[in-house]
């Protein structure tokens, strides 16, 4: 069994915990937050705490916090010699203070079933039960170390946050018209299960690629606001680029 215990109170402290009690072989014996009442819906199934110095021994302490208070908050912690990590996936793990042992266990997204987990350690013993606990999770860990997870992390604001953006958009276009978003949404999913199976490149379609320059135009005179069409260039730029496609300058 390991045994953890969470400090913080966001929302990937928050589905950790609900992964966790989900695992047959992880047991939280306490939870921390600086306020209390953020946990009090948690309180009858296990114990939490506002004050450090209550921390009993366990296996790991995982800070999940925002990126700011990581070193704060560890340099807070009332022992020594411990396994450590945080959640982020821009800070170093050195901004873990180093009077106990240091490591990351970052997931990539929201915790579900085989969700991955990019872990990283300094001390090589502590590698084993990291990726024992994301095991016990159902999650695939994967080993590198800070640089590699930052460009992870950049790389996932691009597939995710900048993608949802995109969403937004096509959902404000969509209802300006009266037409229902919901349309679209096999076209998503179907866009989402290509780049399994082959690359980002060789899936790409649409008029960029094709440099079909008339349904570019008629599609930058169909958009009324002013930021959708700089997207839209900028996309288009970026696409005709990559696929070796050159032409005049976008305008309207």
């Amino acid at each position: 069994m390991i045994s953890v215990s969470i400090l913080g109170a966001g929302n990937v402290a928050t589905h950790l915990y609900k992964s966790f009690v989900n695992a047959k072989t992880i047991s939280v014996i306490q939870w921390y937050n600086r306020d209390i009442r953020k946990l009090a819906m948690f309180q009858n199934d296990v114990e939490t705490i506002d004050n450090l110095a209550m921390l009993k021994p366990a296996d790991i302490y995982i800070i999940s916090v925002s990126d700011d208070a990581i070193a704060e908050l560890s340099e807070k912690l009332p022992f020594e010699n411990r396994f450590v990590v945080h959640t982020s996936g821009s800070v170093s793990v050195y901004d873990i203070d180093k009077k106990n042992r240091r490591g990351v266990f970052y997931p990539l997204q929201t915790f579900s079933k085989d969700v991955p987990v990019a872990m990283e350690t300094i001390g090589k013993k502590d590698s084993p039960l990291l990726k024992l606990l994301g095991k016990s999770m159902g999650c695939k860990t994967h080993k590198v170390n800070t640089d590699q997870r930052r460009v992870l992390h950049l790389a996932a604001v691009f597939v995710n946050n900048f993608t949802n953006q995109l969403y937004r958009v096509a959902h404000e276009i969509t209802e300006s018209e009266g037409v229902e978003f919901d349309i679209l949404k096999p076209l998503i999913l179907e866009t989402a299960n290509k780049v399994q199976n082959i690359s980002p490149y060789l899936a790409q379609t649409g008029p960029a690629k094709r440099n079909d320059k008339k349904t570019i135009k008629q599609h930058l005179k169909m958009l009324k606001d002013e930021q959708h069409q700089a997207i839209y260039k900028l996309l288009t730029a970026s696409i005709k680029k990559t696929q070796g496609v050159y032409n005049k300058k976008l305008t309207n």
